[in-house]
C-alpha cells in the first residue's frame, strides 16, 4: 500500500496565496459595504418618517382639521415624535449643535432650523453639503395645487413630503 503524504511545500504556498488574495479582496470591500449598510439604514428611517407624515396628514384630513395652523405645526414639529418607536440612534433635540457635539451615525432634531438631521458616520463615499458638515438635513414640505382647498389661500395640499433640504450625494 502506498502511504499518504501531506501537502507539498508548493501546494501549501499556492493555497496560502489564494487565501491571502481572497482575504485582501474581502477586506477591501468592507468599508464600502459598511457605507452601503449605513445609507440603507438612514433611508429606512427617512422612509418611516415619510410614512408617519402621510398618516398624520391623513388623520387631520379625516377630522376636518386641515388648516394653516395645523400645517404649520406639522412643518415645524419634531418628526421623530410621529414614530411609534424612535430609532436607537436618535440622539434627541439640540439647538444649533456643533458638529463635535453629535456622534457620527446619529439622528437629531435641530431646534433652530427645525430640521431632522442625520450625522453620517462612514463618509468615504459621501459628498458633504455646502457647509462641509457630514450631515443630511431633512424637512417637511407641502406641495400645493390650486382648487377648493381648506386653507385661507384657496390652495389644497397635493403632497406631503419629508425630503432632504439640500441634495446629497452618497455612493453615486
Amino acid at each position: 500500500m502506498k502511504a499518504h503524504r501531506g501537502f507539498t511545500l508548493l501546494e501549501l504556498i499556492i493555497v496560502i496565496s489564494i487565501i491571502s488574495v481572497l482575504a485582501g479582496l474581502f477586506l477591501q470591500r468592507v468599508p464600502l459595504n459598511q457605507e452601503l449598510a449605513e445609507k440603507a439604514a438612514m433611508e429606512q428611517v427617512a422612509g418611516a418618517v415619510q410614512s408617519a407624515l402621510v398618516m398624520r396628514y391623513g388623520v387631520l384630513m379625516t377630522r376636518g382639521m386641515v388648516n394653516e395652523k395645523e400645517l404649520k405645526a406639522l412643518k415645524s414639529g419634531n418628526p421623530m415624535e410621529w414614530l411609534q418607536r424612535k430609532p436607537p440612534n436618535y440622539a434627541g433635540e439640540f439647538f444649533d449643535p456643533a458638529p463635535q457635539a453629535i456622534p457620527p451615525g446619529q439622528w437629531f432634531y435641530d431646534l433652530k432650523s427645525r430640521d431632522l438631521v442625520y450625522a453620517v458616520d462612514h463618509a468615504e463615499y459621501f459628498t458633504p453639503a455646502k457647509d462641509g458638515r457630514k450631515w443630511i438635513r431633512f424637512h417637511v414640505k407641502f406641495e400645493y395645487e390650486h382648487g377648493a382647498g381648506n386653507t385661507k389661500s384657496g390652495k389644497e395640499v397635493a403632497a406631503t413630503l419629508f425630503q432632504p433640504v439640500d441634495p446629497y450625494h452618497w455612493l453615486e
